[in-house]
């Protein structure tokens, strides 16, 4: 008899981290923008793959498939954060 894997809970950091992005993208959309006002497509690719990386993982979900499960983990919430902020920071 097998005994079924304990439930992974909440991951409170990865659950904020997807609100925030969420709250603020929706708050003002210009967040997303280069500064001359053009859409920054690769800082929305990040931001919004952190977000889902981090409601995923925070609400307690851990996908079943492998790659699925490394995509959307709480590590690469934080790193998809990461690289959007080094995206703002230093983009030309």
């Amino acid at each position: 008899m097998s005994v079924p894997a304990a439930s992974p809970g909440l991951h409170l950091p990865s659950l904020a981290a997807g609100l925030a992005i969420m709250l603020a993208g929706t708050a003002d959309p210009r967040l997303l923008a280069a500064p001359p006002g053009r859409v920054d497509h690769m800082l929305a690719a990040l931001l919004f793959w952190a977000m889902s990386a981090g409601f995923v993982r925070g609400v307690g979900f851990v996908p079943g498939h492998p790659a699925a499960r490394r995509l959307l983990s709480g590590t690469v919430c934080a790193a998809a954060l990461l690289l959007a902020l080094l995206r703002v920071l230093f983009r030309s």
